[in-house]
């Protein structure tokens, strides 16, 4: 495991000197494990021809330097979609800490036969290269994908369109990279394209130019212009957030990390740091809830040891959190010594006693354990609540490779468990973590999900369902008609028939949609979105006459 826990600062460099090809090995075998764990079980999938991916910024052609931002736009926008599309590419602070400890500056540039070279001593399976220029108000953004097993370039993939709509331009260059990366891969350019529609291009700029500028405080302007710009521009708050928390600014980086989406990529990681804000800032109470939040996901120790920690600063029993801190990580001797001071409040002595002795014996030259054990020692009974001790530890460092892993671990578990059901009930659960994804707006996710749900068992309605909500919301009218009359072939569906009603009143076909509104209502009379629809279809039909 890749740990990044001896420095306090997000973001930061251990002080521990890594050679960067070991630091890069670890990166890559951990974000290897993550993508098989991802690709089980789906066949014909880009798990077959290798998921990790490198993104680097993008060529700047235009000989304009106020588009120099789209250099590390680009990989962002591209590493957000291919991840939504089952790869695992690394982030930006992973390549950041990667080129650091290669020697490579932030700006590096590399050539192709650079990136070439580079992505074999990565040990990446690809590594996307590009560049952007512009033709007149258009830009043209062009990628090619180095596959390092065979040592080879792909030929240029070209996405051009107006420079208002470069989110869309670079989410289409998307789509051709997944399918270059994956010629099997069914995911529509639309669902892509839709990924992004409601991204403001304005604060996305503001956003890039938050986390690339090197100082302070222009990094803070931009990124407060941007989430003044957008104000559910989880990627924002959540820079901005870093910002705060780095600065000690702890009050404001507990309100920007609460702005973090919950369907975010970052949201662990913000509920960590925003435990943490609450915890330095005194609001132990709301700190515990936090930490609570992100421990019902991912129950690490480090986790689990700040809730403890934010329920003793409420004059409460910790015990049974350190607890599970020490038995998801005995070799911390921190968690060992919050157990111990819980324990001693509690009355425990002789189990105190024991605890800091784990803790002294994995980390000898413990100070403060040392002079505390000896005064537990010299202590009688009587005297046991009557010592002032210290306060318990806290892990103030996100591991994001521990995070990663355990999600690994979780996704391997849920897969092994997927592949033991039935094949109708196998397609019945996919359709069922599809259509989460798609009320949380992942459409990409969503689409995934009900492709494989479809592909484990074409008869359950519900995927086919779900695969024409998600066509009718990327603007695919045919695609979703084509699934609803699939679903609708299977029985009888109130969603099916709905997204008939919505297609057919769009294109004012008021009879079919009356029609299909009808339907809906004969299966489910009481169906708010059918009356809703019919009450549309009536007023339209009224107007017309």
């Amino acid at each position: 495991m890749l740990k990044f826990s001896s420095f306090r600062k997000i973001g930061a460099r251990p002080a521990k000197v890594i050679t960067g090809l070991a630091v890069i090995s670890a990166l890559l075998t951990c974000l290897r494990v993550q993508a098989q764990a991802t690709g089980n079980g789906q066949a014909g999938s880009a798990a077959d021809r290798g998921r990790i991916l490198l993104v680097l910024p993008f060529d700047n052609e235009t000989g304009q330097p106020g588009l120099e931002w789209i250099r590390e736009a680009a990989p962002s926008l591209l590493s957000s979609r291919l991840a939504s599309a089952g790869f695992a590419p690394m982030s930006r602070a992973d390549r950041l800490y990667a080129l650091d400890h290669l020697g490579l500056p932030e700006g590096f540039e590399p050539s192709r036969a650079t990136a070439l070279k580079l992505a074999q001593t990565l040990d990446a399976d690809s590594i996307i290269v590009g560049s952007y220029k512009t033709e007149g108000k258009d830009i043209v953004a062009e990628a090619q994908v180095v596959d390092v097993p065979h040592l080879r370039m792909s030929q240029p993939i070209t996405s051009r369109g107006a420079m208002n709509s470069l989110i869309a331009v670079f989410d289409s260059l998307a789509w051709e990279v997944t399918r270059q990366l994956d010629p099997n891969f069914t995911g529509s350019e639309e669902t892509f394209v839709a990924a992004g529609k409601n991204m403001r291009l304005d604060a996305f700029e503001q956003y890039i130019r938050g986390i690339t500028e090197p100082d302070q405080a222009e990094r803070l302007r931009h990124l407060k212009k941007a989430v003044e710009l957008s104000p559910d521009l989880s990627r924002a708050w959540m820079a901005l957030g870093r910002e705060d928390y780095n600065d000690q600014q702890y009050e404001e980086a507990a309100a920007a990390f609460a702005k973090v989406a919950r369907n975010s990529a970052d949201s662990l990681e913000a509920g960590f740091y925003r435990g943490l804000s609450l915890l330095f800032s005194g609001s132990y109470p709301k700190a515990e809830e936090a930490f609570a939040g992100v421990a019902q996901v991912l129950p690490l120790a480090e986790v689990l040891n700040n809730q403890g920690v934010a329920l003793s600063r409420q004059g409460k029993d910790g015990s049974a959190l350190f607890r599970k801190a020490v038995s998801a990580d005995p070799s911390a001797p921190d968690y060992h010594f919050n157990l111990a001071l819980s324990l001693k409040r509690k009355g425990d002595a002789a189990e105190a006693l024991q605890e800091m002795g784990e803790c002294l014996k994995l980390r000898a030259h413990d100070s403060e354990a040392q002079g505390l054990l000896a005064v537990w020692k010299a202590s009688r009974p009587t005297d046991a609540n009557t010592q002032s001790d210290p306060l318990e530890r806290i892990v103030r460092t996100f591991d994001a490779s521990a995070f990663r892993q355990a999600a690994v671990m979780m996704d391997q578990m849920e897969t092994e468990r997927l592949a033991a059901l039935s094949a109708p009930e196998r397609a019945k659960q996919l359709a069922g973590q599809a259509k989460d994804y798609l009320n949380r707006g992942l459409l990409l996710e969503a689409e995934r999900m009900y492709q494989l749900a479809v592909a484990a068992d074409g008869s359950v309605a519900a995927a086919h369902v779900g695969l024409a909500e998600v066509r009718e919301r990327t603007g695919d009218a045919a695609g979703a008609r084509k699934e609803a009359q699939a679903a609708l072939a299977l029985g009888p569906s109130v969603e099916a028939h709905l997204v008939l009603c919505r297609l057919d009143l769009a294109g004012n076909r008021l009879e079919d949609a009356g029609r299909e509104a009808d339907e809906a209502l004969k299966l489910d009379p009481e169906n708010m979105v059918a009356r809703e629809l019919k009450q549309q279809i009536d007023r339209k039909a009224s107007k017309t006459q």
